[in-house]
């Protein structure tokens, strides 16, 4: 992320006379608002002062020796940037919130450490840096595509290309033969006109061989010119017939290959990349995106190549045989060309905005689908249906607008481009009554005339299909080309965990500028139950996703058996670790699959005994099929507990040393949360276990407990010890009872 932003000439300027002697600058970042206005300012922080720069004066000076508790605010459309100055509250600077408000949350952290050391007198140390991606294009500052780091307006077309390129190996042979079945075309293009002018001068107006009679060498001549053209027809007709074939098979290759790359390389993607992108998104982009490129390829570019080819010839030959006339065919063409590349940016624009609208339309669909109980829970049907209806109205919209303008302009552009072929034909016939031209030469040049509007009338539709294969294309690579966030190193470690895990001094934030969880310092033992309590949004879940290297920490480390989990390979970490979440997801087909899918190749006696240990054998011997029983889209066949227990046999089967519980027990009645309660004793003998939970009670068997407040920390002890402390973890408890009910007497011996 951009902190040290350029000063202009006057803001320079003012700055450089501000500063004291041996006073640094540290950074500097833009500001767009003072007072009702909106200007293009500047914040710039030294060492000892922050400055307000506008239009070469310095609006504002405050000292950080006299600063405290610096902070965001954000406000209705716009965001202020605040400190405790002198004891009071002081507005520094106000900014439109967007791309700055990431800046000024990294500056608020700067500015509190330079703010203490100044006051200390210490030394500033080194300026922070922040390694969080830019969320605009550096070059034309236009905001990236949702989930994106790919600005379609400035990415290389060469560069494009190349890449593609690059994933044709092993397939150009095949997409190369459309190009030789073309260029073969392109050769009878030119010699059919050639031969029908000999049959036309030598034959057809030849009064010398009248009359032709059966058997005569003019008949056989003739025979022979109608039996070339027929040959040459049936020919290229046998070469049309395997370049389909071959089209199917390439393009369908090409298409498995790429839709395997894109799938493979969202299953490696890291959890924070795949969460940014909506899953009709990502759907969007193996489906049809990989089908416009792939049908660009190998239907589109052959055509491109000949009409390319056949341009060049034609206008070589034109030239040969008539200059003159040949000129009239170029008459239109500088305002075809002119009124094109004009209609070249528009098209583009329209093409994104369609893409983009569509795109909504693909992630409504799919949100709604996925909660579609929720949808019929809350009657909601009719207004779901107007909004997709609406969706689908303004993407449908566009996409007629976009159809009548082309529609409109492009056969406009047709008539432009043929307007030469009424010169030709004019000038011609002149030539014609004269006798200095032929009629077999005639139709011979005005064949290849035809030949010549055939590409320029083509490439009033390149536009719209390069564009389209461009913004699919573009939106495939930029998937291929993304960086796993989380990657394990050169040579991971492959280790039998034991289960003694650390953390040490583990401060992270999904934004590296904001921390979720700051300084967590904990170890834990072998076989240990840790329970892990704390209001929402403390940092509980987000711990456990460290644990298992969902993300990588921002500061500090997590150790498992002394090993660094960065160090030990993803796959041989998670292997060894089980979970079970609160939204407990099964997959569509058994049951037996759904608990095989942490061991695919368990034999049925493990998935029997792993059920057994989840106390859910009896309810699936129970159904109709038993094991074989279909659980369903997302498993909603089976109750909520049935789900639950399912999900903690999975978790067993592969025998993990750690085991996590995220919330295992929430939302079920207290029978089925008594069964699962008895499982997850049953689980938790000799294993390293994590388990979250609101409802305090199912927490009292843990070893310890550690309290999280605001992503920090704040206590550790066993249930006991807690709730004599009388802190925040025995707040927790009373207001539990309280709102069940169930409280008699405060006293920390009752909730033992």
């Amino acid at each position: 992320m951009k902190l040290m932003y350029e000063l202009g000439r006057e803001d320079r300027e003012a700055l450089e006379n501000a500063l004291q002697e041996g006073e640094s600058l540290m950074y500097c970042v833009p500001f767009n608002m003072y007072g009702e206005s909106f200007v293009n300012g500047f914040t710039a922080v030294t060492d000892r002062n922050i400055f307000c720069l506008l239009d070469g004066r310095v609006v504002g000076r405050f000292a950080l020796a006299r600063c405290r508790d610096f902070s965001t605010e954000v406000l209705y459309g716009n965001c202020t940037f605040l400190t405790v100055y002198d004891g009071s509250p002081t507005v520094i600077c106000r900014f439109i919130s967007g791309r700055n408000l990431p800046r000024y949350s990294v500056l608020v952290k700067a500015c509190d450490l330079l703010a203490q050391r100044a006051a200390a007198g210490e030394k500033p140390g080194d300026p922070l840096t922040n390694g969080e991606p830019e969320r605009f294009c550096p070059k034309c500052g236009r905001p990236f595509v949702r989930g994106t780091m790919m600005c379609p307006f400035c990415r290389s077309k060469k560069e494009v290309y190349k890449k593609l390129w690059g994933l044709t190996k092993g397939l150009r042979l095949m997409l190369l033969f459309p190009l030789i079945v073309a260029a073969f075309s392109v050769a009878f293009q030119f010699i059919v006109p050639a031969i029908q002018r000999a049959a036309v001068n030598d034959f057809i107006t030849n009064e010398a061989i009248r009359p032709v009679l059966p058997g005569s060498p003019a008949m056989r001549g003739f025979i022979g010119i109608i039996a070339a053209i027929v040959s040459i027809d049936l020919f290229q007709r046998l070469l049309n017939v395997i370049q389909g074939r071959l089209n199917v098979i390439s393009g369908n290759r090409f298409t498995l290959m790429m839709r395997a790359l894109l799938y493979e390389k969202i299953q490696n993607l890291s959890l924070s990349s795949i969460s940014n992108k909506s899953t009709g998104d990502l759907m969007g982009r193996i489906t049809g995106d990989v089908s416009t490129v792939q049908g660009f390829m190998t239907g589109q570019l052959p055509s491109l190549f000949v009409q390319v080819v056949s341009f060049i010839l034609a206008v070589f030959l034109l030239f040969y045989m008539n200059p003159l006339m040949s000129l009239f065919v170029f008459v239109p063409i500088p305002l075809v060309v002119f009124l094109i590349y004009k209609f070249w940016e528009t098209v583009q624009l329209r093409n994104r905005k369609a893409w983009m609208l569509n795109r909504r339309v693909n992630q409504l669909l799919q949100d709604t689908l996925n909660g579609i109980r929720v949808v019929k829970t809350f009657g909601s049907e009719e207004r779901e249906i107007r909004r997709f209806a609406d969706a689908t109205q303004r993407s449908s919209r566009q996409s007629e607008s976009n159809a009548k303008l082309f529609d409109t302009i492009f056969p406009l552009l047709g008539f432009a481009v043929r307007f030469g072929s009424y010169l030709i034909l004019f000038y011609g016939n002149i030539m014609l009554f004269k006798g200095s031209m032929t009629v077999g030469e005639l139709h011979q040049f005005n064949s290849y005339a035809n030949i010549i509007y055939g590409p320029l009338m083509y490439i009033t539709f390149i536009p719209r299909n390069i564009s389209n294969f461009l913004t699919s294309l573009g939106k495939v690579l930029e998937i291929l080309e993304e960086q796993p966030e989380i990657s394990d190193i050169s040579m991971p470690i492959d280790i039998r965990i034991e289960g003694d895990i650390s953390f040490k001094d583990v401060t992270f934030g999904y934004e590296t500028y904001n921390p979720v969880l700051e300084h967590i310092d904990l170890d834990v033992k072998q076989g240990e139950m840790i329970g892990i309590v704390g209001q929402s949004g403390s940092g509980k879940t987000t711990l456990i996703n460290l644990l298992m290297r969902l993300y990588d920490v921002t500061e500090g480390a997590i150790t498992i058996d002394q090993v660094n989990i960065k160090d030990i390979s993803q796959s041989t970490l998670r292997s060894q670790i089980g979970v079970v979440l609160q939204e407990t997801h099964l997959f569509s087909g058994s049951i037996r699959d759904n608990i095989r899918y942490s061991k695919p190749l368990a034999t049925d006696e493990e998935v029997v005994a792993a059920a057994k240990l989840a106390n859910a054998h009896d309810f699936i011997v129970g159904l109709p099929e038993g094991y074989n029983t279909m659980v369903g889209e997302k498993g909603y066949s089976l109750s909520g507990g049935e789900r639950q227990r399912v999900a903690i046999a999975r978790a067993l089967i592969h025998d993990p040393q750690i085991l996590i519980l995220d919330e295992a027990t929430a939302a079920l009645d207290t029978e089925t949360e008594k069964l699962i309660q008895d499982a997850i004793n049953k689980l938790t003998e000799n294993r390293t276990t994590f388990a979250i939970a609101h409802r305090l009670s199912t927490l009292r068997n843990a070893d310890r407990l550690i309290v999280l407040d605001r992503g920090k920390l704040v206590e550790c002890g066993t249930h006991q010890e807690l709730l004599e402390q009388k802190g925040f973890y025995w707040r927790l408890v009373m207001a539990q009872r309280q709102d069940s009910g169930m409280m008699k007497k405060p006293a920390a011996k009752s909730a033992g």
